[in-house]
């Protein structure tokens, strides 16, 4: 790809950008060998639209245990680039067309300066364009590289807080019976907790009754003692009359309160 800067009114350029096209990026006498990463690329979209889709938050494509290592996952990384490129992009874009402009404009009217500053700026936006694209593909490429060969974790390397399963390893079943012993242990313990409480709940009710069974005892025995120091006999006795008679009293209260009802 090539851009073109012409002089207004002048017909011969004044300088030229170019730039590789990806055509131009796979032929042999290139700089950089991308004949593996081609490859991964072409194998990577021979899959279908909908597979992309429905795998690309899956536990294979999100590599959990790497980003459990190293923190973040690859995709946020190369977002995290492509966020910085596009920035830097638009730091920079501006700044050359500003300098394309200012060693054109020499010797230009107001109205040449103006048709160099549009056409300027229309170059500036098929760079950023042809940039932001080209980048993208690369991105693809980069991104395919590190979930390949730099973010991926071998199987000798484990993480501190699983340095236990080196030491002690298990095979799968055993595990799986350990967590349904752990399982019911844990169901146990909360049973035992629940019941735990419900035992305390009912010492407490307990302890309350016991408290006013005391106090009716302490009455008890200070009325026998009053009743025996007062000379009127055998006190079961006495107390069995005296309940027979506050019994009636209640008897007759509650006859004067119907009666007193009925009058109203």
């Amino acid at each position: 790809m090539q851009f073109v800067f012409f002089p207004v009114g002048g017909s011969s350029p004044v300088f030229s950008i170019n730039f590789f096209s990806v055509e131009e990026e796979k032929k042999p006498n290139c700089v950089f060998n991308m004949a593996r990463e081609t490859c991964a690329e072409t194998d990577m979209e021979t899959n279908g639209t909908a597979e992309e889709e429905t795998n690309c938050f899956s536990s294979s494509s999100l590599k959990l245990y790497e980003a459990q290592f190293f923190g973040f996952t690859p995709q946020t990384c190369m977002l995290r680039i492509y966020s910085a490129f596009h920035d830097s992009l638009n730091d920079i874009v501006p700044v050359v067309e500003e300098v394309c402009v200012r060693k054109l404009r020499k010797g230009q009217s107001a109205k040449g300066e103006e048709q160099l500053r549009s056409q300027a700026r229309e170059c500036s936006r098929r760079l950023q364009q042809f940039m932001e694209k080209r980048f993208k593909q690369l991105s693809e490429r980069m991104e395919a590289l590190l979930v390949s060969r730099c973010f991926t974790v071998p199987p000798n390397v484990l993480l501190p807080e699983d340095q236990c399963h080196k030491k002690y390893p298990q095979d799968i079943q055993e595990i799986l019976k350990l967590e349904s012993s752990m399982a019911d242990l844990h169901g146990a313990y909360e049973a035992e907790v629940c019941a735990r409480q419900a035992l305390l709940a009912e010492l407490e009710e307990q302890k309350e009754v016991q408290k006013q069974m005391d106090g009716i005892l302490e009455w008890v025995m200070e009325l026998r003692a009053a009743w025996v120091k007062d000379g009127n006999g055998n006190f079961q006795e006495s107390f069995q009359l005296a309940m027979m008679s506050i019994k009636k009293l209640q008897e007759a209260v509650e006859q004067v309160l119907v009666c007193s009802r009925t009058l109203k």
